[in-house]
């Protein structure tokens, strides 16, 4: 099989915009990367992982279902690829790359706005189109973006779909299907989101707590990661990939863990390699009671008690859609450009909870005293999906 690589990432999160900013924050996390708002939940502030940095306007040429800050935040995490996505479309020409896009929450926030307009004057308002909430816009918007008339689609499986559209970009490549694939995930933050977490009893009232004796609940975020996937050489290599479905529950993950270590073995066979080369995990790590007790127990039995990992969730909030695609571009910037070999830190309160397996979780400022060679990061959904992903650096 054709070896893919991920050649280049663009990233906006609250974390910070771009590969090299995204690198120094994880090096030293600055204290307020998560905002404290009632914007998404009037009446009620929750830390935000909200993106700051100014969005570009998107043409005013495009089609009404296109305008959306989730396609702008998709805009903004092209820019670094706009150069060498266009070399390669005068290589192989337009039907030749694909772009492939996970998103759950879409345009949602516009339809909420326009709503609320409704309410008040009786019309919907001016340039509210309902396909802005179309799960399909977010591809549409980068395949516009960049000129691709290859396949163009979009993956909702909740939060683990940022990861599973760059398997599905590894898949078109293998194929044959393309020469280059746009791939990763994209989600905007909105009221429906916050509430409906909300409801599930979900959301923390203070930065995250993953895996302590403490933890109550996340922290909602939003960003976007777009990758560049290829068969030439690259930075870093996605060797490997496993989904599975566990058919248990709709929003509780199997207490067992039994479909998320079966990701992770499936991404190490896919690769070839067992457990042992493995240098860091990044934890889908919510900070919620049941996820962070079932993927500890996963984690335990795939990966053992001595692999440095870490929850990066508390300096970005959790992304959804766009968390699998946040932490892969974690994971790139981790294994590309790091000869000393520092990892991204686990920011919690240090009380292990005693029912769950001791992970050895990253201390700031913890490194391996060499470049990493593997890392994996776990991306894990509503409805028991499933999504580990294995990178090799170059």
């Amino acid at each position: 099989m054709s070896a893919v690589y991920l050649n280049a990432v663009g990233v906006v999160c609250a974390l910070g915009s771009g590969p090299d900013a995204l690198r120094a924050a994880l090096a030293a996390p600055p204290e307020d990367s998560l905002v404290f708002s009632d914007a998404c939940s009037p009446g009620r502030v929750l830390p935000l992982g909200r993106v700051r940095t100014p969005l570009p306007a998107l043409p005013p040429e495009w089609p009404a279902p296109l305008h959306s800050r989730n396609n702008a935040l998709a805009a903004a995490a092209l820019e670094p690829l706009r150069a060498p996505v266009q070399a390669l479309l005068d290589r192989y020409g337009p039907t030749r790359v694909a772009a492939v896009v996970g998103t759950s929450a879409a345009g949602v926030a516009e339809g909420e706005a326009a709503m609320r307009l409704r309410q008040r004057d009786g019309a919907w308002p001016a340039g509210f189109h309902y396909g802005q909430m179309e799960m399909g816009g977010a591809a549409a918007g980068v395949a516009r973006a960049l000129g691709l008339r290859g396949p163009a689609y979009g993956i909702s499986t909740a939060c683990s779909s940022g990861a599973k559209a760059l398997a599905a970009g590894a898949r078109l490549l293998r194929a044959g299907i393309a020469d280059a694939v746009v791939a990763g995930g994209v989600d905007a933050l909105g009221g429906l989101t916050v509430a409906g977490f909300s409801a599930l009893d979900s959301v923390s009232a203070t930065r995250c707590n993953p895996m302590s004796a403490k933890r109550c609940g996340i922290n909602l975020g939003e960003g976007a990661a777009l990758f560049l996937m290829t068969r030439d050489e690259g930075p870093v290599r996605l060797a490997g990939w496993g989904e599975t479905g566990d058919a248990h529950h709709m929003s509780a993950p199997d207490p067992s863990g039994r479909g998320a270590a079966d990701a992770m073995r499936l991404a190490l066979a896919r690769a070839g390699v067992g457990p042992g080369v493995v240098d860091y995990l990044n934890l889908h790590g919510t900070a919620t009671p049941q996820n962070d007790a079932m993927e500890s127990r996963a984690v335990a039995e795939v990966l053992g008690l001595e692999l440095p990992a870490s929850s990066t969730k508390p300096l970005t909030g959790h992304a959804l859609a766009a968390a699998g695609a946040v932490e892969a571009a974690i994971a790139w910037v981790t294994l590309a450009g790091n000869p000393a070999g520092h990892l991204p830190p686990h920011l919690w309160d240090g009380e292990r909870d005693a029912a769950l397996p001791p992970l050895a979780l990253v201390a700031p400022g913890q490194a391996l005293g060499r470049a990493p060679r593997w890392i994996m990061s776990n991306s894990f959904a509503f409805g028991g999906s499933n999504a580990a992903l294995l990178f090799a650096g170059a």
